[in-house]
Parts: C-alpha cells; structure tokens; sequence
C-alpha cells in the first residue's frame, strides 16, 4: 500500500526530523516510518547532504585503522593498510550528529555532518538549476521558431497560436517565458511580438478637469438600475453591447456590436455621430434580418451615454410602423466597466486599427474583412472555438452571411494594420 508522503520530494521539515533521529541515533528505517518515505529515501538522502569534515591530516596523515598500533604515518601505500570504520557514520544512522565522542572531541577521524537547514538549500538550488534552461533541441527549436514567426507577425496571440498547432509540446506560459527570453529571437521573434507588449500612454493627472457629463430627460426607464430590473423580470434575454470606435473628433467613426453567447463582434462605418446615423444601422439591420434573428440578436441593447446614442426612439422603435423592436438602456455616467465585453473586444479592432491610422479610407468591407478576422480567433472563454464558429452552430452559415461575416483559416487570420494596408496597396 502507498505511503502518505510517497512519490514528493521531502520538506523542509522532513529534513527536520531526518537530523533530528541522527542525533538520537535512530534507524533509517525508523525514521523512514515517521516521515512517511522508504528507508532508501531516507538512506539517499543522508549520503547526498552529508558534509565532510575532514580529519587533522597533519596528525593523521592516512585513515588507517592501524595507525595506533603500527605507529607508522604510511603515506602511500602499505601491505597491512585497512581504512577505519564506522558503524554509526558507515551504516546507519549514516551521519555524525550526536556521537559522544564527536561531542567530547575525542573522535580524530574524517566525519559526516547532516544539516536539515543546508540540505534544503542545497535542494532548492538543484531544483532551480533543473529548471533552467530551455526543454528542447536545436533542432526542434528551429521548428517552433519558424511557425509561430509569421503569425505572431500576423497579430496573432501566442494563446491562438498554441490552439490552432497542437504539434507544438510545451505549455503556453513556457512560449511566453522562451519569447521573452529571447529564446526565439534568431527567428524574428521577441517580446515585442507578443500583443500586450505595446508603449502605454502616460494616465491623465488626477487633478485634471473633467466636463461633467448632462443627463438628459429621456434616460428615464433606460437607466442601468432599469436595465437590471429587466433582466431579472427576463433572465433569458440576449444583451448585446454597443459602442463607438473612432480616432479623430470629426470622423469616420465605427459602430460596433458585441453579441452575446458566441463572443462575436460587428462593425459599421458611420461618417457622422449622431443619433439619427447611428440608428439607421437597426434600421437596415431590422430591414435585412428575419424578425426572429433580429430579435435573438438586438432585442436588448446596452450602450453608454454619448450623444450619439442618446435619442433611445430611434432605436427602439420602428418609425415606420411605430412597432417595438428592442429595448435599449445606458450604463450609469463614466462607467464603461458596465458594458466589459465590447470595451475589452475593442483591443482587437486596435490591433488592426491603432490611435494613429487615419481611417478617411476605411470602407465598409474593410471593416467587414477585419472583423472576419477578429471573429477568426479562438477565445479560451469558448473553449478555443472561434467566435465565427460558435456563431454558425448557433445561427448558421446564411446568419453569419447576411452580417458581412466569412471564416478565415487558421494560419491565415492576420491581426496587425497590414491586413487593411496591403488592401489599401493593392488597389
């Protein structure tokens, strides 16, 4: 039957209590016993940490167990040599500690001293030494490094990487600790192609003013107090998140959706930001879609409180018919923390479209191509399904077409500014 403590490496105070029955001269397997471990472990442990102190070689040139009786300091060899023996520091308990002669000083041999305290730095430090380094080979370096380089030069994340080339061995935290260690810097590959090692901007001072933000009447009802009290008279509601994404005051901008259960986002180009531009898109949307997938989709909206989202009418109800198509409510002032899904998904749409890219060219279907992409990746909140795929087991492929969505493959999903580059170049 196994032991407790079988198969794990001691502890300090194991170590303890191995120095302890040394000095009251127990038997290995006796203190095997009490700790739990086999009497070799024990054995091992002893003769591996011991230290050596070496006898007055002055005095006693050779470890002759004759030398008192020949008299001779033999000091090569002799005919009648016999090293001298110890039972206790030979045999068991394998060790010096707590010997009386040891203690009275009588004892002018070599000697082994077990420390708990040094052995188990001694451990540490191998244990550390083991683990540096890298685990592979030459040449299985050269293989991993020439397949993640182009796609983590694609904007790819190494999690994405790792998901779609199960070839690949080690763990993800090991390739972020080899990329950042330069493992794979002969290969084009450093920190600096992983997608969180970016230049922050400096945070704003706190002392800085900021303009109070206007709550207009028509929030009544669609505030987010309102929109919890929704949800909890209908907890089977789909919500889906709306934004705005935009790099210059006048535009264009980029309307965005989050939609809910398959983590997929959607974009639309808006040349002004207004209510009315804004709204158009449900407009063409509730146009485009059959009512049912509309409302599997937007029949819920959650969004912040910018002037372009503020005229809730326009969105909720059909003008034409005046019929309710959705419901739409709005985070509390300076909380964006309360719509995290399309906050946190506008990371994508920045890797592909940073602070700086002017977007005057952008088209709709540059948006749509990107968000291809972006919606190509595997998400580990998905079990590393993609977005695309949960989104067409749920819905289907024709759902994912009327929406301005295509699969990307694997290797070829790109999430750097390139990907809307080289389209520009192109044409």
């Amino acid at each position: 039957m196994r032991k407790p403590n079988e198969n794990t490496h001691l502890t300090n105070e194991e170590r303890q209590i191995i120095q302890t029955g040394i000095c009251n001269g127990s038997m290995k397997k006796s203190i095997a016993e009490t700790i739990g471990k086999d009497a070799t472990t024990v054995a091992k442990e002893i003769r591996k940490h011991r230290e050596k102190r070496a006898r007055n070689s002055f005095s006693y040139v050779t470890d002759c167990a004759k030398v008192k009786k020949c008299g001779k300091q033999c000091v090569g060899k002799c005919e009648q040599y016999e090293p001298f023996t110890c039972k206790r520091r030979d045999r068991t308990p394998g060790a010096c500690n707590g010997c009386e002669l040891l203690s009275q000083n009588k004892c002018h041999w070599d000697k082994y001293i077990y420390d708990a305290k040094r052995a188990q730095k001694e451990y540490e430090a191998e244990l550390r030494e083991a683990r540096a380094g890298i685990s592979m080979t030459t040449l299985e370096r050269r293989e991993i490094g020439e397949t993640i380089a182009p796609l983590l030069n694609n904007g790819q994340s190494v999690h994405q990487v790792m998901v779609n080339h199960p070839e690949i061995s080690h763990s993800e935290r090991s390739m972020y600790d080899y990329i950042e260690t330069d493992v794979f810097k002969d290969f084009g590959v450093s920190k600096f192609s992983l997608k969180e090692t970016v230049n922050r901007k400096p945070r704003k001072k706190f002392d800085e003013k900021y303009k109070k933000r206007r709550e207009p009447k028509n929030y009544e009802g669609h505030k987010y107090s309102d929109y919890q009290t929704f949800l909890l008279a209908n907890p089977d509601t789909p919500v889906t998140q709306m934004d705005t994404v935009y790099n210059q005051e006048c535009g264009p901008y980029i309307q965005t959706f989050h939609l809910p259960v398959c983590n997929m986002m959607i974009g639309f180009l808006k040349a002004n930001k207004t209510s009315e531009s804004m709204a158009a898109t449900m407009n063409d949307l509730w146009g485009t879609l059959p009512q049912e997938l509309f409302r599997q989709l937007f029949s819920c909206l959650l969004t912040d409180r910018g002037t372009e989202f503020e005229k809730t009418e326009l969105f909720e109800v059909d003008m034409k018919t005046g019929e309710l198509r959705l419901n739409i409510f709005y985070c509390d002032p300076q909380r964006s923390s309360q719509k995290p899904n399309v906050e946190c998904n506008h990371n994508y749409v920045r890797d592909v479209i940073p602070n700086c890219y002017c977007l005057d060219r952008l088209t709709q279907n540059d948006l749509d191509l990107m968000f291809s992409h972006i919606n190509s990746t595997p998400r580990a909140s998905l079990n590393n399904k993609t977005p695309y795929e949960m989104f067409t087991f749920l819905y289907g492929e024709e759902a994912a077409g009327l929406l301005h969505m295509q699969r990307v493959f694997q290797d070829d999903d790109i999430l750097k500014p390139k990907l809307l580059m080289n389209l520009h170049r192109k044409d």
